[in-house]
């Protein structure tokens, strides 16, 4: 396996740093923190910059809150500068070298991926397989181990400065186990952690039809005993070698509806929006006017809520839960506020 060096010339030139700035602020820029580095960004990204080469750069320490939806979690929030700005500039190098390994139907945090186009292939996974086995793995980024991480992740690469780099973000938790949820970097070490297993069961056990989001994966097939044979040695990879622990293995009909990326899927073509994501989206949706008539949120923000929700209830049969909702009253209120 090619290892690669000569990358953290790369992640300092400027040119890099600048799009680094630029993808870490997108959607941001009506933060302070994001405005205090517009004010004076050529200083600021020259500094970054000599940070790295100075190898005086160490992460920022954590604000750490606590979401409950769609499931309690930790948050762990670096600052926009210069943590976030320094992982987009690693990742902008590191991340093709990584996403060259993945296979296809890996589809979390990666270009021309993401969850509509997953639930695209399980729907063709699951029209012409009659089961399916679900697997969902038990608190997974906050149990991946910090040396078996960093293993990995030397297997392609040789450059000892980035290696450093990657060595101080992984620790920055503290402890031996946990990478932060909130981290740029996060996404791409649960793809690469990962990534054997989508390898073993796509190249050692041969599994035809198998598709992962995250720590959400499924295999499929037409032969009950088979599926579950093979199902048995998927656990056994994610428990002995990865050192996870399951929080679902379900083998059931795929008649009965896949519940996935937050559309349950029918062989028939079916595709209906998870009962908890469209209550989500509606408690999301009755609020706008209200934020919007307070402050809150701007014009501009309320018509992209309501356009992502379009956007998301467009992908599945939901005619009776869009006239539910009163999307377009709701869209009508919104533009005739001044």
């Amino acid at each position: 396996m090619k290892r690669h060096g000569g990358l953290f010339e790369k992640i300092v030139e400027p040119e890099n740093i600048e799009l680094a700035y630029k993808k870490a602020r997108k959607g941001k820029t009506w933060q302070d923190s994001v405005k205090r580095v517009e004010q004076d960004k050529e200083a600021k990204l020259d500094a970054i910059r000599q940070l790295l080469i100075d190898g005086t750069f160490t992460t920022s320490k954590y604000t750490v809150k606590i979401i409950h939806e769609p499931k309690e979690r930790e948050i762990f929030i670096l600052p926009f500068y210069p943590d976030r700005i320094i992982q987009h500039a690693i990742m902008n190098i590191v991340a093709p070298i990584w996403d060259a390994m993945f296979i296809f139907d890996s589809y979390a945090c990666r270009k021309k991926k993401g969850q509509h186009a997953g639930s695209k292939k399980c729907m063709q996974f699951t029209r012409r397989n009659t089961w399916v086995c679900q697997f969902d793995l038990s608190k997974f980024y906050p149990s991946i181990p910090h040396n078996r991480l960093m293993e990995v992740i030397q297997r392609k690469i040789k450059d000892e400065r980035v290696l450093a780099l990657f060595q101080d973000i992984i620790s920055s938790v503290g402890g031996d186990r946990n990478v932060p949820i909130g981290n740029f970097t996060s996404q791409w070490f649960g793809n690469l952690y990962l990534n054997d297993l989508d390898q073993y069961v796509k190249h050692r056990l041969h599994v035809r039809d198998y598709i992962r989001y995250c720590d959400d994966f499924l295999l499929f097939g037409n032969d009950k005993e088979e599926l579950k044979r093979l199902a048995d040695k998927v656990e056994a990879f994610a428990v002995l070698i990865l050192g996870m622990k399951l929080s679902k293995k379900y083998l059931y009909p795929t008649a009965h509806g896949i519940d996935f990326l937050g559309y349950r899927h029918f062989p028939d073509g079916k595709i209906l929006v998870r009962k908890s994501t469209a209550k989500r989206i509606k408690n999301r949706l009755k609020v706008i006017p209200w934020e919007l008539k307070h402050g809150k949120i701007t014009k501009i923000q309320a018509i992209g809520k309501l356009a992502s929700a379009k956007g998301w209830l467009k992908h599945a049969n939901t005619h009776n839960l869009q006239m539910a909702l009163r999307l377009d009253e709701l869209t009508a209120e919104v533009e005739a506020i001044a």
